[in-house]
């Protein structure tokens, strides 16, 4: 992987882990148009590059984050559910990661759904937007849908938002914050995984560490921006356009994948 493909999975990295449309689908179909090469650092670097993405909502919402530990108890609460499963259902979820297919099909069903999401929820912007310990519990179950491949962590947990009446603003809003501990976990343990099985040694190339820093600092800058439009596309307009968008991504990678070209998930 050389530094312009790093910068493209970075942009893609900041533009869609925040929005509700799926990283995963989208750096399928990039690696595969880049001739990226499946390897343990390009796995680890597309992890990796998450931390830049974290950094960039704990910047625009720093207040937040010094406001009180009762915002802390909340994310804990929601990060239990993808924590525990996750770490009990791990295989299962890496076998789902290698297959194309799941991914698309999670990306078709996921935009049917979005496109009645605005309908569903079309009275939320009346009600409060606290988030209760209760809710924030149901909003991290929903998180957990989110470990099927092309689901999509931002739309699972923003519609399990919606689903206990919170707008559409803190529902993405909380979307946000939980994907700081989220992120960050996975982040680490794909990190640690990299490491114990032998990356980051005496031999690696400092080639590689510019990689993950230029790569860190593209989706740090990438996502502030579309965190920022995100917020202010969503209020005004809803869901349906991501809806029409994954259906029309989802369709694509299954025409490429049955066209014979080689998709792989990195």
């Amino acid at each position: 992987m050389n530094i312009f493909q790093a910068v493209i999975l970075a942009i893609i990295e900041g533009i869609t882990e925040y929005l509700p449309v799926s990283s995963t689908g989208h750096m399928i179909i990039a690696s595969s148009v880049m001739g990226i090469a499946s390897n343990d650092f390009v796995k680890m670097f597309t992890v990796a590059i998450q931390f830049g993405a974290i950094l960039s909502v704990i910047v625009l919402y720093w207040k937040r984050f010094i406001q009180s530990f009762d915002f802390y108890f909340k994310l804990a609460i929601a990060f239990i559910p993808a924590a525990v499963l996750g770490f009990l259902l791990n295989d299962y979820i890496d076998a789902m990661l290698e297959n194309v297919i799941v991914v698309a099909f999670s990306l078709l069903l996921g935009g049917i759904i979005l496109l009645f999401v605005d309908k569903w929820f079309e009275n939320n912007d009346t009600h409060s937007e606290e988030v209760s310990y209760p809710k924030a519990l149901v909003i991290g179950f929903f998180q957990v849908i989110a470990m099927i491949p092309g689901v999509s962590r931002s739309a699972a947990t923003i519609i399990g938002g919606l689903s206990q009446k919170l707008s559409r603003k803190a529902a993405a809003e909380f979307s946000f914050f939980l994907a700081v501990p989220t992120m960050f976990a996975a982040t680490a343990y794909k990190m640690l995984k990299y490491y114990l099985a032998g990356g980051f040694n005496a031999n690696t190339h400092s080639s590689d560490l510019l990689l993950l820093l230029i790569g860190n600092i593209v989706a740090f800058l990438v996502a502030m921006l579309a965190i920022k439009g995100f917020i202010n596309f969503l209020t005004k307009n809803g869901f349906k356009v991501f809806g029409y968008y994954r259906i029309g991504l989802g369709l694509f990678i299954l025409l490429m994948h049955f066209m014979g070209y080689n998709l792989q998930i990195l």
